[in-house]
C-alpha cells in the first residue's frame, strides 16, 4: 500500500484515476474489509488502482478541543491494518475545519474529483459526509455524475445477523469480551507502548511485571481485571504473558488505571523499551483481597489458567 498525504504530495501525477471508499476506519474490522474488498473486486473490474481515504486525527476532535475520542487503534496501527486489507493506495487527509463547512457536493467535486482524481466512489451503507450531514446517497450519485463519476452504495457486512461496528467493539474490550471482539476485528486487539519503572511489588512476590505507557493516548482500555496475552518485543521476540489491567486494591487502590505485564520466561530489563501486548482472552476481573498471601495464590492460579489459555488458543 502506497500512503499519500495530500497536504504535500501532487497526487493527480501519481493517481490519475482510482476506485475509492473513504472513513475513519477505526480499527479496520470485519464490515470495513469487506467495504474495502468490494473496491478492490470493481478496482480489478475496471483495470484501476483501488484506494482509502482516511484522517490522521478523529473528525470530532478537530471540531471540539475537549472531546477525547476511544480508538481502537492509533493512526500508525490503523495505517498497518489498512495495509493487510490488499488496499493499493491511501490517501491521508488531514481533516480540517475548513473541510467540515464544505457541502457534500463541493466535497465530491472539489477534493474526490478534481483533486483526487476518484472516478468511482463507494459510500457505506450507513455513512454520510458534508457540512451536517445533511444530504443523503441520492444526493452524492447527483454531485458525481455531474463530473462523471460513479457513485456506488456498498453493502453492508453482517457477522450473525448483527451489523458490526467500531462502537460495538468498543462496547465488548470494555466488558472483557475480548474472542468476540476479536473475532469482529478479525485481528488480535492489541495495545503497545513504552515499558516504565512501576512500584515493583510483583517482584518481590515473584510475579515481576513490565508497566506499559500506552503510546496512543486515547487508546481504548478494556475491562479491569487480568487477561492471556502474547508479548511482541521489540527485537521481534514472541513470549507469552499474563496481562493486568486495573487500580490495585489490594494495595492501595490507585487513581489511575496500571497496565502491566508479567512475561513468562523473560529474564531482561525492558525500561524505555517498546512493546506490544496481543490479547488472546480475559481470564477475571480485578478485585481485592484480603491478604498479600491471598492475592499472591490467585496471581499462580491466573498463571496456570492464562498457561492453559494459550496452550488451547489454536484449537479455538
Amino acid at each position: 500500500m502506497k500512503i499519500l498525504n495530500v497536504t504535500s504530495v501532487d497526487t493527480k501525477q501519481n493517481l490519475v484515476e482510482s476506485v475509492a471508499t473513504m472513513g475513519f476506519f477505526d480499527g479496520v474490522h470485519m464490515g470495513h474489509r469487506f467495504l474495502i474488498e468490494q473496491v478492490k473486486n470493481e478496482a480489478r473490474r475496471l483495470g484501476l488502482p483501488s484506494a482509502v481515504i482516511t484522517f490522521p486525527i478523529h473528525p470530532r476532535k478537530v471540531l471540539q478541543q475537549e472531546y477525547q475520542p476511544a480508538l481502537l487503534c492509533g493512526y500508525d496501527e490503523k495505517l498497518h491494518q489498512l495495509d493487510t486489507t490488499g488496499i493499493d493506495y491511501c490517501f491521508s487527509l488531514p481533516f480540517t475545519k475548513e473541510l467540515s463547512q464544505m457541502t457534500a457536493e463541493e466535497f465530491i467535486v472539489d477534493v474526490l474529483s478534481k483533486r483526487l482524481g476518484v472516478t468511482t466512489l463507494f459510500v457505506g451503507h450507513d455513512h454520510r459526509f458534508g457540512h451536517n450531514r445533511e444530504e443523503g446517497f441520492e444526493d452524492y450519485k447527483r454531485y458525481g455524475e455531474s463530473v462523471g463519476m460513479r457513485v456506488i452504495q456498498a453493502k453492508e457486512y453482517r457477522y450473525e445477523e448483527h451489523s458490526i461496528s467500531s462502537s460495538k467493539i468498543r462496547i465488548l474490550l470494555k466488558e472483557g469480551k475480548i474472542v468476540e471482539a476479536n473475532r469482529l476485528l478479525s485481528y488480535n486487539y492489541t495495545i503497545s507502548g513504552k515499558i516504565i519503572e512501576g512500584f515493583q511489588v510483583g517482584r518481590t512476590i515473584g510475579f515481576p511485571t513490565a508497566n506499559i505507557q500506552a503510546w496512543e493516548k486515547y487508546k481504548v482500555i478494556p475491562l479491569l481485571g487480568v487477561y492471556a496475552v502474547k508479548v511482541h518485543l521489540a527485537d521481534s521476540r514472541v513470549y507469552d504473558g499474563m496481562l493486568y489491567i486495573g487500580k490495585r486494591p489490594t494495595l492501595h487502590e490507585d487513581l489511575e488505571i496500571s497496565v502491566e505485564v508479567n512475561i513468562f520466561d523473560f529474564e531482561g530489563n525492558l525500561y524505555n523499551q517498546g512493546l506490544t501486548v496481543e490479547f488472546i482472552d480475559f481470564i477475571r476481573s480485578d478485585e481485592k483481597f484480603d491478604s498479600m498471601e491471598k492475592l499472591t495464590n490467585q496471581i499462580q492460579e491466573d498463571k496456570m489458567n492464562v498457561i492453559r489459555r494459550l496452550k488451547n488458543t489454536s484449537l479455538i
